[in-house]
């Protein structure tokens, strides 16, 4: 079934929170500063949804309500709007200023698609490009949004596969990179994989202007039920890639791998203790370019990883149960966790898997 959504009642839900956004939660935070500023979406102890923004001390500066489970955030120096989309297979995304008290603009998908819970701003900010599901034929589709016309959808073109999950900007401005998973879903059966026996993930690069694919890669038979979600491009243009496994858990898949536009694939090798430590799962990916560092992480197994981003070699590891939420901070990385962690603070929230940097 189809969510549907009143965007009347659903503002005046959180109109009240939004309004205050710039006061903080705590005394001595604030959300007017130099500072970097992430965003994450939670789960309350009483089941209901939020998103909020925090420091890179973590603490929380304001936070209001979602409709339903939120999951990634884009955002881009060059718009006013930082995005929330809902997580799959959600029809919602809710676009909100971070600076200032603005009403809150919520916009859904067509009747027929809806969001995998990514998206991306063009170069100049103007578009927004989400990973979209059409669920009547199963084939992924970018959706393009008018940010200066209130997010009215104005187009799609194909993902160049089934089921695309996180969509990122090259360093070049001009190509997307899209995370295919494979996995075929449906909104009657809402988080149900339903093509399992014929699943094949890829990576796609895209013509952000004509929406022509330049270049696929699809993984290798051995590797069908592998679904690569989640990505982060160095500033060399290379892109690291984080997978899921959906076969038999003592399985060892290579979860990490490495390509660039014109390059074959790569998959990085791991040890035995860290492919285990992984336990078939990476849930988020990020790069330090000042470090020169990426680091994946793990909800089910605990794990973070980090490797050097020229050679791929392995630097650092820790564990912390529920830790997946990744995003660069200064000489390091900012993390959350589903267990209430959020970098150095313990908070009630359930954070969820992704930390978007504002």
């Amino acid at each position: 079934m189809r969510l549907e959504l009143d965007r009347r009642a659903f503002l005046q839900g959180v109109g009240a929170s939004v309004s205050a956004s710039i006061l903080p939660n705590r005394a001595g935070a604030t959300a007017l500063s130099d500072d970097a500023i992430f965003g994450a979406g939670f789960k309350q102890a009483d089941g209901n949804f939020g998103l909020a923004l925090l420091s890179e001390t973590g603490d929380i500066l304001f936070e209001h309500k979602l409709p339903a489970r939120g999951h990634g955030l884009a955002a881009h120096s060059r718009s006013q709007w930082a995005i929330v989309f809902a997580r799959r297979p959600g029809n919602f995304a809710l676009a909100f200023d971070p600076k200032n008290a603005k009403e809150p603009q919520l916009f859904t998908t067509p009747i027929s698609r809806h969001f995998y819970g990514h998206g991306v701003f063009s170069s100049n900010g103007k578009l927004l490009f989400a990973s979209e599901n059409d669920f009547d034929t199963g084939d992924g589709k970018i959706g393009i949004y008018d940010v200066a016309d209130g997010f009215t959808r104005v187009g799609e073109f194909s993902s160049g596969g089934i089921g695309p999950h996180e969509i990122i900007v090259l360093p070049d401005g001009k190509t997307l990179c899209v995370a295919n998973g494979g996995i075929k879903t449906h909104p009657q059966f809402p988080r149900a994989k339903l093509n399992l026996e014929t699943m094949r993930s890829n990576i796609a690069f895209i013509d952000m202007a004509s929406g022509a694919i330049k270049d696929v890669h699809q993984l290798p038979t051995t590797w069908s039920l592998l679904s690569m979600r989640h990505m982060a491009c160095d500033k060399n243009g290379n892109v690291w890639i984080g997978g899921q496994y959906e076969g038999n858990a003592f399985d060892r898949a290579p979860l990490i791998a490495k390509v660039s536009l014109g390059n074959v694939l790569e998959f990085i090798d791991l040890s035995a203790k860290q492919m285990i430590g992984f336990k078939n799962y990476i849930g988020s990916v990020s790069v330090n370019n000042h470090e020169g560092v990426v680091a994946l992480s793990s909800p089910k197994g605990g794990q973070v990883l980090m490797l050097n981003c020229e050679n791929g070699n392995v630097i650092d590891s820790h564990f912390d149960a529920g830790i997946c939420g990744l995003a660069p901070l200064q000489n390091k990385f900012i993390e959350s966790s589903a267990n209430g962690r959020f970098g150095p603070v313990q908070h009630q929230h359930n954070w969820d898997n992704h930390i978007g940097r504002i």
